[in-house]
């Protein structure tokens, strides 16, 4: 039962719950404006920089017809004055029905979830977890693939720094899926990951170059090179500009292949592709909203 379940870890949730809110979202594309939580109070806390995730989660409590409290800039809370995370989530967890949370220490959503009174949702913390965008990922890939099964994934770019990546893995594992693991040495897929996948007996292939894998793929998922998550800038420097997607790299692709990002992208997709039908990362994008009310209303009890 999901109800009344945070959601720190994607593996908080089963094959049966995540096509559940798979399910969900496809409803709520179909219905957007269902105010199904008129009454509620959830609060949105954002302890690092956030577009897309704090917008598309805001955009979807207000569709549900919930109010929205908290913060998108931590300078402007008492956490400047020394207050704990502790005792923050004690505090909103009085105000709030549901919590929505970013941070950017790794384990802090677990550790939140453990203070608070109402249910969390991990919306990223650190390099560690991001589920409901593996969420969104997963509608968007059975939209575009019309099933989960048995697909030949590409990850490239930024593997050991991604969340993304981490979070989409294992998830996917449920639909025996074979992954190409795309990256440079310094951001090589980390090795906890690879032995998730083998104890499950699940394919993955290592490569340097993106060219080897473009004709295999049926889900190619790139992402950014994050310089936030690196603490020395000549590393960053060295491997920024590794990967660049350009439009005429698609001509000897699958015909069923759709290009995802979690975006923001720097340069790793050139603007070219932007018209190409196969990329698909401004709709995975809109696609969070649906995903994100699917995964609130399911926590909250009202679908």
């Amino acid at each position: 039962m999901i109800k009344n379940k945070s959601l720190v870890s994607i593996n908080d949730f089963s094959k049966d719950e995540i096509l559940r809110i798979i399910e969900l979202a496809a409803d709520f594309e179909a219905n957007p404006d269902q105010p199904l939580l008129r009454g509620k109070v959830i609060a949105s806390l954002f302890f690092e920089p956030s577009t897309r995730t704090r917008l598309s989660f805001e955009t979807a409590i207000n569709r549900l017809g919930a109010r929205v409290i908290g913060f998108s800039d931590v300078n402007a809370t008492s956490a400047t004055k020394g207050e704990t995370l502790k005792d923050t989530i004690i505090m909103v967890s009085n105000y709030a029905d549901l919590i929505v949370m970013r941070h950017p220490l790794e384990g802090a959503a677990r550790y939140a979830s453990e203070q608070s009174r109402v249910p969390i949702v991990n919306a990223g913390d650190g390099a560690n977890q991001h589920p409901s965008q593996t969420l969104l990922d997963m509608f968007s890939i059975s939209k575009t693939q019309g099933h989960l099964d048995n697909l030949k994934i590409a990850m490239v770019g930024d593997l050991k720094y991604g969340r993304t990546v981490h979070s989409l893995l294992m998830a996917m594992s449920y639909f025996n899926p074979k992954f190409y693991f795309v990256a440079p040495d310094e951001l090589k897929m980390p090795q906890e990951y690879k032995t998730f996948l083998d104890e499950k007996g699940i394919e993955y292939e290592e490569h340097t170059d993106m060219a080897d894998v473009l004709p295999e793929a049926d889900i190619l998922y790139m992402t950014r090179v994050q310089k936030e998550r690196f603490s020395d800038l000549l590393e960053y420097e060295k491997v920024k500009n590794t990967y660049v997607l350009r439009n005429s790299m698609l001509d000897a692709t699958k015909p069923n292949l759709k290009v995802l990002h979690p975006l923001p992208r720097v340069n790793e997709i050139s603007t070219d592709v932007d018209q190409n039908p196969k990329a698909y990362y401004f709709k995975q994008a809109e696609n969070g909203v649906y995903t994100r009310m699917a995964i609130i209303a399911s926590i909250l009890g009202v679908k």
